[in-house]
């Protein structure tokens, strides 16, 4: 395996550092730097990155990432793992979705050094860490007020994409075309394999959502030949696939009351719930409008007319 070099700093095969890489200092002149794990195997192989809290408030992905690192070793390692469990330091500090300036730091790739603060953190994301990388894994969970089943989305088209999709072995994965100015998006171009794993809400800690994110990138890790221990080898597990989902809209504004759980099969015209108002003395239907399973949906039974509340993958 040949050194790798992040912002100056080379690790050697066969070994680990940790590093960070100043970004900017807030309006109190305290630095805020991106802080990397990268492990650099013995032998020659893929290099794979993980990323979480480009949104600041999703934290599932912090904690898969510190699970991973600890059953990693440099030493039996084939290839190299770079691991960044917090990209928006920015929003993380101030439990935002967010930048400061309300710029959504997965709109803003490939980024540039001159441009705004996302833009030149996103620019360095990519020269210092997407560079390096022949895979990625990109982990969030559903924004805010709403919980996502834990599901990988990616290009199923490409082979590589699909095959790593199939040994992470989520409850489902979803062929989702990329966003403008997205981190899949700018690792694509670069002929970049990369899943982006949804799973629970923003700021809590699901611990069924983290255990199978976990196993999930040992799974692929394995699947890339870049782990030789049994116990990390690929489980079999498969997914359920769809390509299309849907969101069930309110019809009208109100308190909805959920009546599904995440996972659950569903049919067309099946009941999901029912959106009344403060004094039940009316209450409106909602139904599901096409057959698939549930991947989604509101954790705040308030609505407006026209929020998506329900998400359902066909499958």
């Amino acid at each position: 395996m040949t050194p790798i070099t992040i912002g100056g700093t080379t690790v050697a095969p066969g070994t680990e550092q940790r590093l960070e890489l100043p970004v900017a200092r807030l309006p109190t002149q305290t630095m805020l730097s991106l802080p990397i794990h990268v492990i650099n195997g013995h032998r020659q192989g893929p290099c794979l990155w993980l990323s979480a809290a480009i949104h600041g408030d999703e934290l599932n992905g912090v904690e898969i990432i510190r699970q991973v690192l600890e059953q990693v070793n440099p030493k039996t390692l084939q290839g190299a793992l770079i691991a960044v469990p917090i990209v928006n330091m920015f929003g993380f500090i101030e439990q935002s979705r967010y930048l400061p300036d309300r710029r959504d730091l997965n709109r803003s790739f490939p980024g540039s050094a001159r441009g705004s603060l996302a833009g030149r953190l996103a620019h360095l994301f990519m020269k210092e860490v997407v560079s390096h990388c022949s895979h990625g894994i990109d982990l969030h969970t559903a924004s805010n007020h709403r919980v996502n089943l834990p599901q990988i989305r990616a290009n199923l088209d490409n082979p590589e994409t699909y095959r790593c999709a199939q040994a992470f072995g989520a409850p489902a994965m979803i062929h989702a075309n990329t966003r403008d100015g997205s981190l899949r998006q700018a690792a694509a171009k670069e002929d970049i394999s990369v899943l982006l794993y949804e799973s629970g809400e923003a700021l809590r800690f699901d611990a069924d959502a983290i255990a199978i994110g976990v196993s999930g990138v040992l799974q692929v890790m394995a699947s890339l030949e870049m782990l030789t221990e049994p116990s990390q080898q690929v489980s079999g597990k498969t997914s359920l696939e769809s390509r299309e989902t849907k969101w069930v809209r309110a019809s009208r504004s109100g308190i909805f009351h959920l009546q599904i759980e995440l996972g659950q099969t569903v049919t067309k015209r099946q009941q999901l719930g029912y959106i009344a108002d403060a004094f039940g003395e009316s209450h409106r239907k909602v139904q599901a409008s096409c057959d698939g399973i549930i991947i989604g949906f509101t954790k705040n039974p308030l609505v407006n007319q026209g929020d998506g509340i329900v998400h359902i993958a066909m499958l």
